[in-house]
């Protein structure tokens, strides 16, 4: 009887999810720009604003609205909107100014769901993901500030490393998990923080080894790596993205997360492609449905993304590494066409199961 509204509400949120998937797209191809290969002239005029449109536009967008949705406030959903249209914005070619602005209101929407949360459930991780809020806005402020997105790259890997821990510790919840865990976690945070705030980049690099073993040790996926089916898969796609998390770290104490460093590419990539676009893939078959009422079907097909993503990353970061310029381009384009072909995976499942 009551399940006519909640579908419908759930489809009134796809256009707010449709922006956010623009950026994407749009940050993809800008991307490709940076890595040399010829992609139309709007994504070529927007190579230098890659990161905000990947992390900001896009990430930005997807997780406002998840947390819009969580909390069931309709002020809420400007922040999603905002960050969503910031992208267009910046795609467009319109004023940087503006853009920034957007994305900053974003950020602001962000933090106000996240204090809403923390003060119905007052609990380490609902402060984490309001931290990690205030990183998104930190990132934008520096940006605005400086003018230079690599100024406030720290802040907004933060931002999606902070939003990825959070939820997971509140799953530790569900294991015996012993106290001093917990304590280590805020010392690895802080840590985190720390070394953002003096530009730290070996200690941010540290901190950044020091929560992926966290994980890797704590996490609820170790267990479910065991299982079968979603379960499965969803434990695959975390447990490896820690992985790329940890050789992200590796990386960085030798100084690749500093600018001009000949390995950077392969950290930044090693975080936000292996790590984060695995915790994509691995949440999609929760996430989306909570958000657009609409179910993805479990298939064992959703692996092949998965594998194409690494395989191609693997390319990348070998390329980068070793300073083979065109290795590490061929492993871009195939980055993103993985990414397209995990999209063009869910919407096939979506459409069969319908």
């Amino acid at each position: 009887m009551n399940t006519a509204r909640p579908r419908s509400t759930g489809y009134r949120r796809l256009p707010l999810l449709f922006f956010g998937m623009l950026s994407l797209f749009g940050g993809l191809a800008a991307g490709l720009a940076r890595l040399g290969w010829e992609v139309p002239t709007f994504a070529a005029q927007a190579a230098g604003l890659h990161g905000p449109l990947m992390i900001g536009a896009f990430f930005g967008t997807v997780i406002s609205l998840e947390r819009a949705v969580a909390i069931g406030a309709r002020w809420a959903y400007l922040a999603p909107l905002a960050a969503g249209s910031s992208g267009l914005l910046l795609l467009a070619g319109g004023p940087l100014g503006s853009g920034q602005g957007l994305a900053s209101l974003g950020a602001l929407g962000l933090i106000a769901a996240s204090v809403v949360a923390l003060r119905r459930q007052m609990a380490l991780h609902t402060a984490i993901l309001t931290l990690a809020a205030v990183c998104w806005l930190a990132g934008n402020a520096l940006w605005i500030s400086t003018g230079n997105p690599a100024q406030a790259t720290p802040w907004w890997l933060l931002f999606l490393v902070l939003t990825i821990a959070g939820e997971r510790l509140e799953l530790t919840r569900m294991l015996p998990t012993p106290a001093h865990a917990r304590t280590i976690f805020v010392a690895i945070v802080t840590t985190l923080t720390l070394a953002a705030a003096l530009a730290a980049d070996r200690w941010l690099a540290g901190g950044l080894l020091a929560i992926a073993l966290w994980l890797l040790r704590y996490d609820i996926a170790r267990r479910n790596l065991s299982s079968d089916g979603l379960t499965r898969y969803i434990a695959v796609c975390l447990f490896s993205g820690y992985l790329w998390l940890a050789l992200a770290g590796l990386l960085g104490l030798g100084g690749a997360l500093t600018s001009g460093h000949p390995a950077r590419d392969p950290a930044l990539h090693a975080l936000a492609l292996g790590f984060v676009f695995a915790m994509v893939f691995g949440h999609a078959p929760i996430i989306f449905p909570a958000v657009t009422r609409i179910r993805i079907p479990w298939h064992p097909a959703l692996y092949l993304p998965l594998l194409l993503l690494h395989l191609t990353l693997l390319i990348r970061v070998l390329g980068g590494t070793l300073g083979h310029w065109s290795l590490r381009a061929g492993g871009g384009l195939l980055n993103a066409l993985a990414l397209v072909a995990f999209i063009a995976t869910v919407i096939t499942l979506v459409h069969k199961g319908r």
